[in-house]
């Protein structure tokens, strides 16, 4: 039987290269292979508007140059005419501060998640974010 997790198409945005490697790395290891990704929000939205990306769910880090996850969530909640206005957003940051995360939350984060995040962390907030039914852990998904 096919993982559904291998039909997802999942575009991380962070604008450390390395994070954005091992978001990759810990991705594929839960069998998801379709994976675009962008160092800061102005490209990531150009690749949703421009160039019509398909996409079921980002992974957006909080803290970037030029637009940052705050900054993105709000300008793809408020683009009527995108396409993926509506879709999931886990915005994966190490910010403690619940004044930040509610603001976030605001403008249109569907789920926060604390680095450093685990392989087993990661499917869990997927499978839940998607509407896959599987057992999805709380503990460190807000």
């Amino acid at each position: 039987m096919n993982d559904p997790m291998s039909a997802l198409n999942i575009l991380i945005i962070d604008d450390q290269r390395a994070m954005r490697s091992i978001l990759r790395q810990l991705l594929e290891s839960i069998g998801i292979r379709n994976v675009r990704d962008a160092p800061n929000g102005d490209e990531a939205l150009a690749m949703l508007t421009e160039y019509g990306e398909p996409c079921d769910l980002i992974l957006c880090d909080l803290f970037m140059d030029k637009m940052d996850g705050l900054q993105f969530c709000n300008a793809i909640r408020r683009d009527a005419d995108l396409r993926n206005r509506h879709i999931p957003v886990l915005l994966l940051t190490a910010e403690r501060d619940k004044l930040v995360l509610d603001v976030v939350r605001q403008v249109g984060a569907t789920a926060i998640a604390h680095k450093p995040i685990s392989a087993p962390e990661l499917r869990a907030a997927i499978e839940r974010l998607v509407g896959f039914s599987g057992k999805a852990s709380r503990s460190s998904v807000a």
